[in-house]
C-alpha cells in the first residue's frame, strides 16, 4: 500500500512496505486513527456542549483548531504517514494538559448559582475528564506506531522485466 505518486522506482523495480503487511502494524494504526477520531469527536462536543459558558472566542476558535489538526492526522496516519505520529503525541500530551486544568471548573460550574450550558456542566466535566485517557492511550499507540518502521521500503527486482540500469553502461574507459 503504497502511494503511487511518491514512489516511482526505476523500470523492473518494485517498492514494498514489509511491515506494513503486518496484523499488529495494522492495529496499532487503526488504533491511532479511532483515538485521533474520538479524541476529535469530545472536544468538538465539549466545545458545543459548553459554547454559552466559555469567555469569549478565543477558547472556541483553538478548540476548533484542535478538531482540525486531529481530524487532518487521522487522515495523514490512514495514509501510513509515520512523521504525523510525533505530533500527534506532543498534541495529545498538550490537550490532556488542558483537560486536567479544564474539568475542575466544569464541576465548580454545577450549583445553581451559574448558568447551564446546552450541556449539564457535570457531564462536560466528565467529558473532560475522559480526555485525559483518551489522550494516554493516543500518546502510547503513537509513539509504538512510530516504532514500527511504517517507513521502511524494500527494493524488489522484478524477475519478468528486462534488466536495466547500471549493468547495461559501458564500463568506464579508464
Amino acid at each position: 500500500m503504497s502511494t503511487p505518486a511518491a514512489r516511482r522506482a526505476a523500470a523492473g523495480v518494485r517498492i514494498t512496505h514489509p511491515n506494513r503487511d503486518k496484523p499488529v502494524v495494522q492495529a496499532t494504526r487503526a488504533t491511532v486513527i479511532v483515538l485521533l477520531l474520538a479524541t476529535a469527536g469530545l472536544v468538538l462536543l465539549i466545545t458545543i456542549g459548553g459554547f454559552e459558558a466559555l469567555e469569549g472566542l478565543g477558547p472556541v476558535i483553538v478548540q476548533c483548531l484542535f478538531v482540525v489538526c486531529y481530524v487532518l492526522l487521522a487522515v495523514y496516519a490512514g495514509r501510513w504517514n509515520r512523521g504525523v505520529l510525533p505530533v500527534a503525541s506532543v498534541l495529545g500530551v498538550l490537550l490532556g494538559t488542558f483537560a486536567l486544568i479544564a474539568a475542575p471548573s466544569w464541576f465548580a460550574r454545577s450549583s445553581s448559582t451559574f448558568a447551564q450550558p446546552a450541556l449539564q456542566s457535570n457531564l462536560l466535566g466528565v467529558l473532560t475528564l475522559l480526555l485525559i485517557p483518551v489522550q494516554i492511550l493516543l500518546v502510547v499507540f503513537a509513539m509504538r506506531g512510530f516504532s514500527q518502521g511504517w517507513n521502511v521500503e524494500l527494493e524488489q527486482r522484478d524477475p519478468s522485466a528486462p534488466v536495466g540500469g547500471y549493468g547495461d553502461a559501458a564500463p568506464h574507459p579508464a
